[in-house]
């Protein structure tokens, strides 16, 4: 059965007195039994740090850690009941992929017979049935990230975590094994915390997303909650590709004004200086609108067209269908839907709408 994991007013401090740094604050999750928490953000941002956490390799400055409702700061590793998959594989070399599936079972104790039955059947969920007699060696990328995750599948643990376990694979393969671990969570349905910046892997794994910045949670939701109502600005460009654009202006009788132009929008809070948020599928060029600019740069991309268009208010991206006509140095209008409009307070950087 799957453990639920409750993450509560954790805080991390490296270093001492004035010197001391704040690298997680105020932390608070709860994440629910057998659900798949993606923890994302640039380099720097506490996620790893926090991930090392939960997983007792290092211990917070305040706050506890709840595995199946009991707190394990002070537990070492071995004592919590996990798994980890690294970024590196961290096989055995001399060992063959069956006895690298089956060391934690064998360290156990766990009867040869019974270790056997568990290291096929985690071959098979894998697909590496064939390899089981290879040494690390004798593998590919893919395959040894194949041989790491089954090595902490094999043990049945309460808790997986993953820290960045595809960034050393080729983009196809990474495609492949994304798919790779989501089949293997909905098989398992073993509660999972993915540690990542690729917002892609973070959209397509996760049943739910932390978005991380400078040790503090921005928003916490699903996947579709963090796409479609980002609660600031950073989360409003951190996820989503090509990234939202944003436009400052003000409102003034009804209408949303940027440089050049006034839109046909009512932002939410009359007379505020306030930010305007644009997905680059919901810009769209339209001869008649008032709004114009000279396209820079075309890129296609095959079933979608990037359209870079300048404008008095800043350049903005376009994406668009693979028919789209344009070529750089065309003057288009440009237009948004009120429905698809995004609003941000221009000195919080708040979402406004609720």
């Amino acid at each position: 059965m799957a453990s639920s994991l409750d993450i509560v007013g954790i805080n991390k401090r490296f270093g001492k007195g004035d010197k001391s740094v704040e690298v997680l604050r105020k932390i608070d999750i709860h994440v629910a039994p057998g659900e798949f928490l993606i923890l994302v953000g640039p380099s720097g941002c506490g996620k790893s740090t926090l991930l090392n956490i939960i997983a007792g390799l290092d211990e917070p400055t305040e706050g506890e850690i709840r595995i199946a409702d009991k707190n394990v700061v002070g537990m070492p590793p071995r004592d919590r009941d996990i798994a980890m998959v690294f970024q590196s594989y961290a096989l055995y070399p001399t060992l063959s992929v069956a006895d690298n599936i089956g060391f934690a079972l064998e360290m156990r104790k766990m009867p040869k017979p019974e270790r056997k039955k568990r290291i096929d059947e985690v071959a098979a969920m894998l697909q590496i049935t064939h390899l089981l007699d290879r040494r690390p060696s004798q593998l590919s990328g893919g395959q040894r990230q194949r041989v790491a995750m089954g090595r902490a599948l094999a043990r049945q643990p309460q808790l997986f975590l993953f820290d960045e376990p595809l960034s050393n694979l080729d983009a196809k393969l990474r495609v492949e094994m994304r798919a790779e671990i989501k089949r293997l969570h909905q098989a398992s349905g073993i509660t999972s915390v993915y540690v990542t910046h690729d917002q892609v892997e973070a959209m397509t794994l996760g049943s739910r997303i932390a978005v991380m910045k400078g040790g503090v949670v921005q928003q916490l939701g699903t996947p579709d909650e963090i796409y479609n109502r980002p609660a600031n600005t950073y989360v409003a460009t951190f996820i989503g590709s090509p990234t939202m654009n944003l436009l400052s202006g003000t409102q003034a009788a009804g209408h949303f004004a940027v440089q050049g132009a006034s839109l046909d929008l009512a932002a939410p809070l009359a007379s505020a200086d306030v930010m305007l948020g644009v997905r680059p599928e919901h810009l769209v060029m339209q001869n008649s609108a008032p709004w114009r600019g000279t396209v820079s740069v075309v890129e296609p991309t095959g079933p979608d067209t990037y359209v870079m268009v300048d404008t008095a208010a800043g350049c903005v991206t376009l994406r668009t269908d693979a028919q789209t006509r344009v070529q750089p140095g065309d003057n288009v209008g440009l237009t948004v839907a009120p429905a698809n409009a995004h609003w941000f307070d221009a000195k919080s950087e708040e979402r406004l709408t609720g």
